[in-house]
Order: C-alpha cells, then sequence, then structure tokens
C-alpha cells in the first residue's frame, strides 16, 4: 500500500505490479482492499490526507484512461474514479487478476494505480517480474531464505528489497539506479556516478632518449 499510493504512485520506484503467489493470493487482495479503502484523499496540505492530487491535469487524464483500459484487462477492486474535490484528486485504484502481458501490467502509468498480478509459484512469480521493459526496485517478501537468495541472484532490477518496501532508498546507504529502460546502470550515491561527470582523456608521448 505504502510502495504503491504513498505520493500518489508518482515516484520513480512506486511499485505498479504486485505478484502475489497463488496460496496467498485472496487473502492478500481482501488484506490489501481493506487498507487502500481507508486511505484518505484530498489537500496535501491537511496532515490527514494520505493521498494528495497528481501533477496537473494532463497527468490525471492520462491515469484515469489507463483505469478504463485496465478495467479491461482485470478486475476492479478499488478505487478506479476521480476522487471528491476541487484538483487532481484520484481514488487509489487497485485492478486484479491482470495478466503479465497486459497494458497495466507493461507500462508506466506514474500514478495511483497497483496492478495484481498471480503467480502460481515463487520460480513463475520471478519471471513474470523479469519480463519488462523497466528494471528500477523491486522487493521480495518470503520468509525462506532460499528463496530471498535466489531473488537475489536472478530478480533483474538495480535496487532490490528483501522483505521491505520498494521505496524509500536510504541516502548515503541505498546508491540508487536501475536497467534497461530504467537507467544506464550507474548509481546515483555510488563511486561510480562521479565518472558520469568526467570525461575521459588519454594523453600519449613519444619518448626519445
Amino acid at each position: 500500500m505504502s510502495s504503491a499510493f504513498g505520493y500518489q504512485g508518482q515516484k520513480c520506484s512506486a511499485c505498479s505490479r504486485a505478484i502475489v503467489v497463488a496460496p496467498v493470493y485472496d487473502v492478500f487482495l481482501q488484506k490489501l482492499r481493506q487498507r487502500v479503502e481507508q486511505i484518505t484523499v484530498g489537500p496535501a496540505e491537511c496532515p490527514e490526507n494520505y493521498m494528495g492530487p497528481v501533477i496537473n491535469a494532463k497527468a490525471k487524464k492520462s491515469i484515469l484512461q489507463y483505469i478504463e483500459i485496465g478495467r479491461t484487462e482485470g478486475r476492479l477492486i478499488t478505487g478506479g474514479a476521480e476522487s471528491a474535490g476541487a484538483g487532481h484528486f484520484i481514488q487509489p485504484t487497485v485492478i486484479a487478476d491482470v495478466c503479465p502481458t497486459a497494458r497495466v501490467a507493461q507500462e508506466e502509468i506514474f500514478g495511483p494505480v497497483l496492478a495484481v498480478i498471480r503467480a502460481g509459484s515463487f520460480d513463475e512469480a520471478l519471471a513474470i517480474a523479469n519480463n519488462t521493459d523497466y528494471g528500477l526496485t523491486g522487493a521480495v517478501y518470503a520468509k525462506d531464505r532460499r528463496k530471498l537468495e535466489k531473488a537475489t541472484e536472478e530478480f533483474f532490477v538495480g535496487n532490490l528489497y528483501l522483505n521491505r518496501k520498494c521505496t524509500g532508498a536510504l541516502v548515503g546507504a541505498h546508491p540508487f539506479g536501475g536497467f534497461n529502460m530504467s537507467g544506464t546502470d550507474s548509481k546515483a550515491g555510488g563511486n561510480d556516478y562521479l565518472l558520469l561527470f568526467t570525461q575521459a582523456k588519454v594523453v600519449a608521448e613519444r619518448m626519445t632518449f
């Protein structure tokens, strides 16, 4: 919930897909819906509002269009419309039973929309997670240490978090950057990032004695 709907989902690292294994899928959806429906939406200056407006009218229009697409690609669990009030407010939206290749599972919506995908096994969940053009952040929750180790080896993202949310990299501790369409593999906050601000120069001199 916090990864998907914090900052109205307008974070580069926001959770846009929740890939959940079948044995806990239904319980997960039930608990997620209960929690999301408690989210308050309104002016950001009011502390009681967890979500404020999206950035502008263009973003609002685009997000609502994706929600309509999501209605045809999955099952709307909660949200799905504008929120009351004068401003660019959108309800936190959860769409379940989404196919891994659906548009709402593959394209960057950059708003408060979460696609939930059912996976038959942990290995299938990893395969679904890697089947995208993007690769900035990911999070894996598991009690089995072997699964966490496998995710460490095989989950193709620039920043991977184990048993914690995929947003909120710690400044000075987590160099930040992604793979594929999510970056150039260099890490902001890491030593290699400094090289991007330099220009390599080769100097050769013939020595005479």
